[in-house]
């Protein structure tokens, strides 16, 4: 004999209502017992109705009308004409009796437990009565069982507790005398000593198929739903979400325990200890495998697959106990839970700190207050004289669950979902572990639980890829190019690193657009953000706080300094940032060791190799060394391809100011070149690396040396294009009094420990600087190791495809 039970979605309709036929139909076994829910969503409709009669609500007679029309159409969309009539009839009565409850309860604006049991019951009482009379069309051999009959229960009603031994003998007895096929009985429903109708609470259907499974010893407890089994998260959170394809009963506990809401706690525990597996199934897929559920230990596609499902319960709250009057003294967590069970509270998750300092126990938020007010007449006392303090409360939170029979064998486990919930910015405010080791919980804040489901079905689940989220600010030379090569590489990325790059949001300085189905397209950017919404940073960086995805990166390719401020706010969230842009690390001293500490404090990766020679691995050789316990003697280099790009082609054939513009147009100065010529790019790139080999530094301790006229900084851009002209002469001598000695010109910058210069330098051809043609940089690093031969980086160190390979080089290095 096999037990089917079909939830409220299953029988939402009459074209769902077919389907189960067809189902059961096809079932193997010689019996079955078919239990039903109510239509899908009436339970809820028929409370709603029962709380608007008693709130002095008129409208409830409308909600009646809505509710008996909903039934009728589906006995008329259902049965044939011929055989529509008695259903009909049956319906018409059953609304009748609701009705004058229904004008009961709005006359006495009372609606008890006791009437909302009565009510509720309506639901699978009219729906299984539809079903047999569908049934009895088909000619298909059955008998209609009212569960109210057979089941019985205490009198707390609207969660009543079942009788098991005359139930289970009531169900075995009943089921024998019984020679149809099929046996329909409504679930969730039962009836008290007294005759009156009792619900079983949430999942009371699914607990009904149980009951019936283990009193006939089932051979298979059928659970049919609109889902394919149960998932290794939930779906409606994570895309990549798979179906479990078997499981054990104590793991699908745990799972159903924390929010898995396939399946309820209570339907197990019956089966479980009968030894009946248990099938999910969904009814709109009969063809797919769905979940097995029994005693086998669980098997995985893949040994490392240790961690079975991930489930969540939403909006709990903590309650926390602290005292030194709790310390050494038996009886406090005695009177704590026996407080709670009293009210009639549940206790979803307990820890306990190991000075017996604090008890903390989780319990849902709707029953918080009843349970701090409890609390507090309990510990009245101990309150009053300071041995306890006042009970607190802590709202607006979840918890978050790893649930694995195979995890109690394999360390590490809670180390890597701590870390990966760490990097991602996720504070854990409790923890819990059963001593079975088959469940790790955690509580976190309930704006991350999204998030965090979904960094850990990535870390434990997705072998595929790991999805890094950009929101990119700044699409000129630099940014698009990036963005170019982000496409050109995508799939390279996807299946050599295992890495999907999503562009969350993207924006200019004049518009700004954020994707969350897919990310915004690398293929028609430019389209997009030209629909996109007017740009404001303030509304860009919440927007990215709000949206509190997983491995966030800012990618910022700018150079401005208002976007630059506001990278604290992302390394506070442990968002990575990624910054073209050099003005936060060549600001104050104390801003820059901020941004550093933020970083390491919430685990944020923060780079900015580009801010040092473009594409070349400057910072990070440098690091390198550092790391390695070398350590910094001197630098000297030639930091700005603008300025070797300049002086490599100025020969005064072509105007200065000629060269300059072509520098410009070619993507290799700054927005303003005056940044440039006037050597405070250069000074924020030798800044950036006195820093980066450990020492404080700030830009007024840096000598600068101009050649640059000083009217060539007064006005515009164009005013100083103007200036240029105007002092060919002065650019023309500096170019023929170095060749005049052989030499070239070089812009150069030179750190030892406690000073740092920069200026034009007239160099000979022994020096290292001598043979750098185009937009090269190069970088002499002199160190304990290298004390008298340095270390020579050498290299392109200006142009938009080159620094932005080093943008995208860093992204890459976000993911380790």
């Amino acid at each position: 004999m096999y037990v089917l039970k079909f939830g409220g979605s299953s029988v939402a309709s009459a074209d769902n209502i077919r389907k189960v036929a067809e189902i059961v139909q096809a079932s193997e076994a010689s019996q079955v017992v078919v239990v039903v829910s109510a239509l899908g969503g009436m339970t809820n409709e028929l409370l709603a109705l029962g709380t608007k009669a008693a709130d002095g609500d008129e409208n409830y007679k409308g909600h009646l009308d809505e509710l008996r029309e909903r039934h009728l159409n589906v006995v008329k969309s259902l049965l044939p004409i011929t055989g529509q009539s008695s259903s009909l009839s049956m319906v018409m009565q059953h609304f009748n009796e609701l009705e004058d409850i229904a004008e009961s309860i709005f006359r006495l604006r009372e609606f008890s437990l006791v009437t909302k049991d009565r009510i509720l019951a309506f639901g699978e009482t009219l729906s299984s009565k539809i079903i047999a009379a569908y049934f009895a069309s088909l000619s298909l051999s059955y008998r209609w069982l009212d569960a109210r009959n057979i089941i019985l229960t205490n009198s707390k009603f609207t969660n009543a507790k079942v009788h098991m031994e005359p139930t289970m003998e009531n169900i075995s007895k009943t089921i024998a005398e019984f020679k149809e096929k099929i046996i329909l009985v409504p679930g969730f429903i039962a009836s008290n000593k007294k005759g009156q109708t009792t619900t079983l609470g949430r999942g009371g259907s699914d607990y009904t198929a149980a009951l019936f499974a283990a009193a006939v010893n089932a051979t298979r407890l059928e659970i049919w739903t609109d889902v394919s089994g149960m998932m290794t998260a939930d779906p409606r959170w994570v895309s990549g979400a798979k179906i479990i394809t078997h499981i054990s009963f104590k793991e699908a506990m745990e799972l159903s325990h924390f929010g898995a809401k396939v399946i309820y706690p209570p339907t197990i525990i019956p089966a479980m200890n009968a030894g009946i597996p248990i099938l999910i199934k969904n009814t709109f897929e009969p063809e797919a495998a769905g979940t097995l559920i029994d005693n086998e230990p669980t098997t995985h596609e893949l040994d490392q697959d240790i961690v079975t499902g991930i489930s969540s319960m939403t909006e709990i709250a903590l309650l926390s106990i602290e005292g030194s009057g709790m310390v050494g003294v038996p009886g406090t967590s005695k009177t704590l839970f026996e407080t709670l069970a009293a009210a009639q509270i549940n206790v979803i998750l307990i820890t306990q700190s190991s000075s017996e300092h604090s008890i903390c126990v989780a319990v849902d938020v709707a029953d918080v207050e009843a349970a701090k007010e409890a609390l507090d007449i309990s510990f009245q006392s101990e309150i009053s004289s300071g041995k306890i303090e006042p009970i607190k409360i802590e709202r607006s939170l979840s918890i978050v669950a790893l649930v694995g029979d195979k995890m109690k064998s394999h360390p590490g486990i809670s180390g890597k979902m701590f870390s990966v919930l760490g990097r991602n910015g996720i504070n854990v405010r409790a923890i819990a572990q059963g001593s079975s080791e088959k469940n790790i919980s955690a509580v976190i804040s309930f704006e991350d639980v999204k998030k965090a489901i979904n960094v850990l079905h990535e870390a434990f689940f997705e072998k595929v890829y790991k999805q890094l989220n950009l929101f990119i600010i700044g699409v000129g030379n630099v940014g698009s190019r990036l963005l170019a090569q982000l496409k050109q590489q995508r799939e390279y990325l996807l299946h050599n690193l295992n890495i999907q790059l999503r562009i969350a949001g993207l924006a200019n300085s004049r518009k700004m657009v954020f994707s969350d189905n897919g990310g915004v397209s690398l293929d028609h950017w430019e389209s997009a953000l030209q629909e996109g919404h007017k740009y404001d940073l303030h509304h860009f960086t919440q927007t990215v706080l709000e949206k509190n995805v997983r491995n966030a990166v800012v990618v910022d390719v700018t150079a401005n300094a208002a976007v630059a401020g506001t990278y604290k706010k992302f390394l506070e969230k442990s968002i990575a940032v990624v910054a073209c842009n050099k003005i936060a690390c060549s600001s104050t001293y104390e801003d820059y060791m901020q941004l550093k500490t933020l970083s390491k404090a919430f685990n944020a990766p923060f780079f900015f190799e580009t801010n040092v020679g473009a594409g070349l691995p400057v910072i990070g050789t440098l690091n390198d060394l550092l790391r390695s316990g070398d350590e910094v003697l001197k630098i000297q280099a030639v930091l700005s391809g603008t300025l070797n790009f300049v002086f490599n082609k100025y020969d005064a054939t072509e105007s200065f100011e000629q060269v300059v513009r072509t520098a410009q147009k070619d993507g290799y100065t700054e927005p303003d070149p005056r940044l440039d010529l006037g050597g405070t790019d250069v000074m924020r790139k030798i800044l950036i690396l006195a820093r980066e080999s450990g020492f404080e530094l700030n830009m007024a301790d840096i000598k600068n040396t101009p050649f640059l006229p000083a009217s060539c900084f007064e006005g515009s851009v164009e005013d100083f294009y103007g200036q240029l002209k105007v002092h060919e002469q002065h650019f023309k001598k500096l170019y023929e009094d170095a060749a005049a000695q052989n030499r070239k010109l070089k812009y150069v910058a030179t750190f030892e420990p406690g000073k740092a210069s920069v200026g034009l330098e007239a160099v000979s051809p022994e020096s290292d600087f001598y043979h750098l043609y185009g937009k090269d940089n190069i970088v002499l690093f002199y160190t304990k190791r290298y004390p008298d031969q340095p270390l020579v980086i050498k290299g392109a160190g200006a142009g938009a495809d080159v620094t932005a390979s080093g943008v995208f080089a860093d992204l890459i290095k976000t993911v380790y």
